[in-house]
């Protein structure tokens, strides 16, 4: 018996196996043997392992309900039939009522004529509520954001009579004009009306000096900028509000737009076909149409202001060239004749005017597409200073206003030249005046000292029935000048002002003032009558 010990090595393992009672075969030292299989595990590599696992929501109901409630009732009614009930009239056969009617026939038709003839009850109104005797301040509108940088240069309210538009500028400009300013406007019977933030604020790249609503369309309003540029926005745009521009160029104003105002166009068939008037510092009268496809305003018609027109006590000088343009301040035009217009002029003088006019033409120092004319057709005697406001009666076709720097308010006639009654008030500057659209013998006026000041010319002396505080308080304890005014046409105990610090204020008349009296348009047709046959 041997005993061998074999060694093997696996990955460098030793493994050692000793055997016993291994016969010697042949007494070789070597021979085939068969061993029992030995297993370990690597250490080489961690060992892996995979599982499979899965989760699922739960199961998703889904129920429908629905439910209806329909309950119908009918009822139906019926009134008594009274036609078994007696309703004919009481059979007199005495005679006694015809008698009675004949013996007061007489003194009832004497009484009915002395009734006809008296004027006992000429002044008296007859009003079915109790209205207020006083006038009040209903608002106070501001654009805060403006801070009182900038004046009210122009009022306007909208064809509805709900919504009223400020203009922002200056009016004391000593070079080119960089202010950034805008337009606003109110609704004055939104519930949450904010005084001090405007419903729609419009940004103008500079100073805008004018505005006028279109006479039907609540949403187009007109402005003129002190750039000489006009702008027509359409406030049912979402984005962009600015329908058309002038631009600025040959055929437009090179000065500050004075004023703009929308007349019909007579020569078209439609009713609410309007053309937009604009009058500048330039002397240019320029009448704008806009085309129904592009809505573009396009130059139409165009007239000029010139030295020659000047009464001869208001040429600055004789070698001055007679077409010279003269600086065209205010515009209004005649409430039955559109063909007919007055305007202002910066030297004072008041000018009737026609749009069929042929007048002199400028010599050619004038650049525009369109041969421009003189439209004057009469001189009327001149203010001492700077028309700053002119208007016609909405009543009365011959009788208009104007109001001057040389602190008078006087009342024409179209007929004669000399005016009819001259007001000097004492109250500063009279920047502007403005009729009434429900009392032909009513009329406002607004002066440098603060006040708004309304006539009544019914009244024996030429003095203001009311004088109301309109302008605010400025750092002295002074009250702002008053700019504009302008009565509410469709709100006719309504009127709005505007000062020299941004605020509006927007007044609620008396009753008794805005009521027309019987005799208003006799006592102002009497006023011009007379003078004119005189």
């Amino acid at each position: 018996m041997s005993i061998s010990m074999v060694r093997v090595f696996v990955f460098g393992i030793e493994i050692t196996e000793i055997t016993n009672n291994i016969p010697n075969v042949n007494n070789k030292m070597f021979a085939d043997i068969t061993l029992e299989s030995v297993t370990f595990k690597s250490n080489w590599k961690k060992e892996r392992s995979l599982a499979s696992s899965g989760c699922q929501t739960s199961e998703l109901v889904v129920e429908e309900v629905a439910c209806q409630s329909v309950k119908y009732k009918s009822v139906k009614t019926q009134t008594e039939d009274d036609s078994d009930k007696f309703s004919g009239f009481a059979d007199d056969n005495s005679g006694h009522l015809a008698e009675f009617l004949r013996r007061v026939e007489p003194a009832m038709h004497k009484q009915l004529e002395m009734n006809v003839k008296s004027h006992a009850f000429d002044d008296y109104e007859v009003t079915w509520d109790e209205g207020s005797s006083t006038i009040s301040s209903i608002h106070k509108l501001t654009n805060a954001a403006h801070d009182g940088q900038f004046q009210i240069t122009g009022l306007s309210w909208n064809s509805t009579g709900a919504v009223i538009a400020a203009s922002y500028g200056r009016f004391d400009h000593e070079d080119w004009c960089t202010h950034k300013t805008s337009l606003c406007t109110w609704n004055l019977e939104r519930r949450n009306l904010d005084e001090n933030k405007p419903d729609t604020v419009l940004e103008v790249s500079s100073c805008l000096m004018c505005t006028a609503f279109h006479p039907s369309n609540p949403a187009l309003i007109a402005g003129g900028t002190y750039n000489g540029v006009v702008i027509v926005w359409d406030l049912s745009r979402e984005d962009d509000m600015v329908l058309t521009s002038s631009g600025i160029g040959d055929d437009s104003h090179r000065e500050p737009v004075s004023k703009v105002t929308w007349v019909p166009d007579t020569s078209s068939l439609k009713k609410n076909k309007y053309l937009l008037v604009s009058v500048s510092s330039d002397g240019k009268m320029l009448v704008w149409k806009m085309d129904r496809k592009t809505k573009q305003i396009e130059l139409h018609d165009g007239f000029v202001l010139m030295n020659m027109n000047l009464p001869t006590q208001l040429r600055k000088s004789r070698t001055m060239r007679g077409d010279k343009e003269v600086g065209v301040t205010c515009i209004s035009y005649n409430n039955e004749n559109k063909d007919s217009f007055i305007i202002g002029s910066e030297p004072g003088a008041v000018f009737k005017c026609s749009m069929s006019a042929n007048g002199e033409q400028p010599a050619g120092n004038i650049i525009s597409s369109i041969q421009l004319k003189s439209p004057v057709t009469f001189t009327y005697a001149h203010h001492y200073g700077p028309v700053y406001s002119a208007e016609f009666s909405p009543f009365h076709r011959n009788a208009f206003l104007t109001s001057s720097m040389d602190q008078t308010l006087r009342l024409y006639s179209m007929l004669q030249k000399q005016p009819i009654m001259t007001l000097e008030p004492g109250e500063g500057v009279i920047y502007s005046t403005k009729w009434s659209f429900s009392r032909p013998a009513l009329f406002a006026a607004t002066t440098d000292t603060g006040l708004l000041l309304l006539y009544d010319l019914t009244q024996n002396q030429p003095v203001p029935v009311y004088k109301l505080e309109a302008g605010g308080l400025m750092g002295n304890n002074a009250r702002a000048p008053v700019l504009t005014c302008q009565f509410n046409q469709h709100q006719n105990n309504l009127i709005a002002t505007g000062d020299a610090t941004g605020c509006i204020q927007v007044f609620r008349i008396s009753d008794s003032l805005k009521t027309p009296l019987s005799r208003d348009l006799e006592i102002l047709g009497d006023l011009v009558d007379i003078t004119t046959e005189s």
